[in-house]
Order: C-alpha cells, then sequence, then structure tokens
C-alpha cells in the first residue's frame, strides 16, 4: 500500500475545491446582485419621493403649511433610511453566513482527512510511535476545540451586534417621531 496520492484522489480533491470556489463565488454574486438591486430600488424610491416633496413644499400656501409639511416629510424618511441600513445589514449577514457554513465544511472534509490519513500511518507505523500518534491525534483534537470555541464565539459577537442595531435603528426612529411631534405643537 502507497503513502502517495493517487492520481484519482487528485482529482477528487481538485474537484471539491472548485465546487468549493463555485459556491463561495455564487454566494459573493448573489449578495452584490441584491445589493444592486436594493441600491437601484433605493435610488428610485428617493428620486420620486424628493420630486413629490419639492411639488408640496413649493405648494405651500404659507409659512405655517411649510413647517408642518417639513415636519411631516422628515419621519418617513429616516424610516427609509433605517429600512435600508437594515437591509443593507441583513445581506451582509446572509452572505457571511453561507460562506461561514462553507468554510466550516471544508474544516470538517480536512479534519477527516488528516485522521484517514493519520489512522494509515499508524498503521504502518514502527512499533513504539504509538505515543507520537497519540500526540497528533491530541494535537488535532486541541485545534478543533479551539476553532469550535470561536466559532461559537463569533456567533455571539455577531447576535449582539445585530441586537445592538436593531435597537439602534428603533431609537432612532422614536427619537425623530417625537422630535417631529414637539416641533408639530410648537408651530401650531
Amino acid at each position: 500500500m502507497s503513502n502517495f496520492v493517487t492520481p484519482e484522489q487528485f482529482a477528487t480533491a481538485n474537484k471539491a475545491n472548485i465546487e468549493t470556489l463555485l459556491t463561495l463565488a455564487n454566494t459573493a454574486f448573489a449578495s452584490a446582485e441584491r445589493l444592486a438591486a436594493l441600491n437601484l430600488n433605493t435610488a428610485r424610491s428617493l428620486l420620486e419621493d424628493g420630486v413629490a416633496n419639492t411639488k408640496a413644499l413649493l405648494a405651500a400656501k404659507d409659512v405655517q403649511e411649510l413647517v408642518n409639511l417639513q415636519v411631516s416629510l422628515a419621519q418617513p424618511i429616516v424610516e427609509k433610511a433605517v429600512a435600508y441600513a437594515r437591509s443593507v445589514y441583513e445581506i451582509s449577514s446572509q452572505s457571511q453566513e453561507e460562506m461561514s457554513k462553507v468554510f466550516e465544511g471544508q474544516v470538517a472534509e480536512l479534519n477527516k482527512g488528516v485522521a484517514t490519513a493519520l489512522d494509515k500511518a499508524a498503521k504502518s507505523a514502527p512499533a513504539g510511535s504509538d505515543v507520537a500518534v497519540a500526540a497528533v491525534k491530541s494535537a488535532i483534537a486541541a485545534a478543533n476545540s479551539a476553532y469550535d470555541s470561536m466559532s461559537k464565539a463569533a456567533k455571539q459577537v455577531a447576535e449582539i451586534a445585530e441586537a445592538n442595531v436593531a435597537a439602534a435603528t428603533n431609537a432612532t426612529v422614536k427619537a425623530v417621531s417625537t422630535t417631529a411631534k414637539t416641533t408639530a405643537k410648537k408651530a401650531a
């Protein structure tokens, strides 16, 4: 039995790597496409709203109506900006999550390959090398444990960031709403 990689094993490994790269590329392109569509739709909406808001402001009969219009137009603009930011964050988070799954799968496959190679090497190793094989297996287990811990920590950080983004955007919308109401009362 040979310890060298056969052409079939090499071809299989290359095919798997190409599939992984295609998956990552498709994920990146899908995210870019979603961001481009979001940006185009947002730009179109801003243009249409800007024209409508300008027409409404130009049609104001007096200063009081102008102030009331400005106050009433501020809230939807802030809400749309917050919705846009949420959408960008969501697209980015989903893309990152999909790529993380691909990398986790690659790490699992790599670990399986290393374990298989180590088992083969242990079978053909000279007598007394059990300690060295056990040490390598222990090091691999420790590395996998560290990777799992870092992966879990990264997921927790992402969840905390998502919660903070949601809280900040909700606070922004509430603050603008309160300010708009206060301004409208003062103008009246």
